[in-house]
Order: C-alpha cells, then sequence, then structure tokens
C-alpha cells in the first residue's frame, strides 16, 4: 500500500468554555467511505482507492472541538482491491491496511491541530516531550 495523495476538505475548530481543570481529551478517527477509483496513470496490477475520514479531537466538557474531514488517495494491488471492499461493507477494515492509514491521518492532522491549539490558547491534544535536569553525575 503506498498513500499517494492526502487532501484536507474541512477544518472546524471551535472554544467554548475555559475551564480546563477536570480537562479530558478524546480523539476519534471515522472512516465515512472507500471506494475504488479508476485511474489511468495506475500501473495494470495497481488499482486506486479513495478514503474519506473523519477526525476528531474532543475537549471534555464542552470545552472545545477541533474537527478534520477529508480524503486519501491509496494506491494497492489490484487483488487486494476486492478484499479490501468486502471489508469495507461489513465495517471491518484488517489491522495491516487501516494502522498505516490512521498514523497518516494522524501525523498530518495532529499537525495542524496544534496550530489551531495554540491559536485557541487550547492545551495540545497529545503530551508534549520535554527535557528533566539529570541529576548530579558523580565521577
Amino acid at each position: 500500500m503506498k498513500i499517494i495523495g492526502f487532501d484536507f476538505t474541512k477544518m472546524y475548530a471551535e472554544k467554548y468554555g475555559k475551564n480546563f481543570s477536570n480537562l479530558k481529551i478524546n480523539n476519534q478517527i471515522n472512516i465515512k467511505n472507500i471506494s475504488e477509483l479508476k485511474e489511468e496513470l495506475i500501473k495494470n496490477k495497481e488499482s486506486a482507492i479513495e478514503i474519506e475520514f473523519v477526525y476528531e479531537i474532543l475537549y471534555e466538557e464542552k470545552i472545545a472541538k477541533i474537527s478534520f474531514e477529508g480524503k486519501l488517495l491509496v494506491v494497492v494491488e489490484s487483488k487486494e482491491v476486492k478484499e479490501i471492499l468486502k471489508d469495507w461493507k461489513e465495517k471491518k477494515l484488517k489491522d495491516d491496511f487501516r494502522i498505516p492509514l490512521f498514523n497518516a491521518i494522524l501525523r498530518k492532522a495532529g499537525l495542524k491541530a496544534l496550530q489551531l491549539e495554540e491559536e485557541l490558547s487550547l492545551p495540545p491534544h497529545f503530551s508534549m516531550p520535554f527535557l528533566d535536569p539529570k541529576s548530579e553525575i558523580k565521577k
């Protein structure tokens, strides 16, 4: 599987409140649709699939919401398309297909979300790395 395209179709951010005392941040990715595309540029042994998604970051209880909608264009071997579409009809995707998709969505949308969180004065939706001063090293 190769991801050859990623487009946002909608971005939404709204801050409702300022009370971060009992803050809970929930992330969710939902696949809205998967369909096969007929692309002439794709090799004979490969096929293109379009995946529509929604990625939401919810700051609970009703503090803020950040949402992204978009499309991924993926190239897979032609023999895999029927299996992927069959799995999709049952709303089940195999991990070897789903996990790389979700990682791509998290990577791309996560960066945009950080920008929006900065603009809305919201805490980041994931723990940021930081350095701790080391204790004295004995020689």
